[in-house]
């Protein structure tokens, strides 16, 4: 009886001390912040499926910049973020056309799938054209869309020191191994700030094929966390978890062994990035952290990477609320000594 409960006791400990934070170093610096494909016109998400056309459902403006272009990346870099994703299709011309839809008849006056045209033809489509906030009664964005859908090689030219989340949109292996020819002519450097993630097979063939580059799909990512969960209370960190951008639903995130500052130290020291991102439901779509409410469930001091579709909004909060923070660790100047 003494021996089991010697054991028992043993283990308890073990795991409260590979485990708690109490005993963890912060993780340096403040939030990662990821603008998912940067700023962009919102739109309603009840009812979404995988054939909705979003550009015809969009929220009355507030901005004029339109997802996945140079001029969105650029604000969302100048309004805080430090990663930007975008979407990325395979062209008849041997490029990668910047765009999110499979096919270009929601947001565009073109027709077809993207993938079936060339570079040259996408960049005479207004991507702009589709976009409505009023069941088309009027379309804000018509005619300022022209030529402005980019290849992957114009926002690696224009971008050159900046980090980016790359999203394969389909699951077909000959794109990752496309993606990772043109990953593995860049110089070492560039393709440290670069990611990937999208469908299982091309990601699987991209990360074989430049080891080191940061992926992840569903596979992957599942691999991950049910191993981290099943095992990571010993301190371990499992090797599926090696060179990942690892995508944690914050209501996930406190089941993880150590979470907040142990996880993303275990994580760090295998090569990958923790990014939170919105509560998982079930569903097959991205949702990130775009309210304050969504923001207060951060642990207090995250130093780790969150995804958001509100960067221009989500960065001040995040600076308003570390300077709240830092004002109240600060002694009162105005009282007097004798009355601290």
């Amino acid at each position: 009886m003494r021996y089991t409960l010697f054991v028992v006791v043993a283990l308890a400990a073990t795991i409260f001390f590979n485990n708690t934070n109490l005993l963890a170093p912060a993780f340096p610096g403040k939030p990662v912040l990821l603008a998912h494909r940067g700023i962009a016109q919102q739109f309603e998400t009840e009812g979404l499926t995988n054939q909705t056309c979003t550009a015809s459902r969009i929220l009355p403006p507030k901005h004029h910049y339109l997802e996945n272009t140079i001029a969105s990346m650029r604000a969302s870099f100048e309004a805080g973020a430090d990663v930007v994703e975008f979407d990325v299709h395979p062209t008849t011309d041997a490029q990668f056309a910047v765009f999110h839809d499979w096919t270009l008849d929601c947001r565009t006056n073109g027709h077809g799938v993207t993938r079936e045209q060339s570079m040259a033809y996408l960049k005479t489509l207004d991507i702009g054209y589709g976009y409505t906030a009023d069941g088309g009664a009027t379309f804000p964005f018509r005619g300022t869309g022209i030529g402005a859908m980019p290849s992957l090689d114009d926002v690696l030219r224009t971008f050159p020191k900046q980090s980016f989340l790359i999203n394969v949109k389909s699951d077909d292996p000959a794109e990752g191994e496309k993606l990772a020819a043109v990953l593995r002519g860049l110089t070492t450097e560039r393709r440290a700030l670069l990611m990937a993630y999208g469908g299982d097979k091309p990601i699987a063939a991209l990360h074989a094929a430049v080891p080191g580059v940061k992926t992840a799909s569903r596979r992957s990512l599942k691999a991950c966390l049910l191993r981290y969960i099943a095992y990571g209370w010993t301190g371990a960190t499992p090797q599926a978890c090696g060179s990942m951008a690892v995508f944690v639903p914050i209501n996930v995130a406190p089941w993880l062994w150590g979470w907040p500052n142990r996880f993303l130290g275990r994580m760090a020291s295998v090569g990958s990035v923790v990014f939170v991102v919105g509560p998982y439901r079930g569903g097959d779509f991205s949702t990130g952290l775009d309210t304050a409410e969504d923001l207060a469930g951060l642990p207090t001091g995250y130093a780790g990477g969150l995804l958001t579709n509100e960067i221009e909004a989500v960065a001040g909060r995040l600076d308003r609320a570390n300077e709240h923070a830092r004002s109240q660790m600060r002694p009162d100047v105005t009282r007097r000594p004798s009355d601290r």
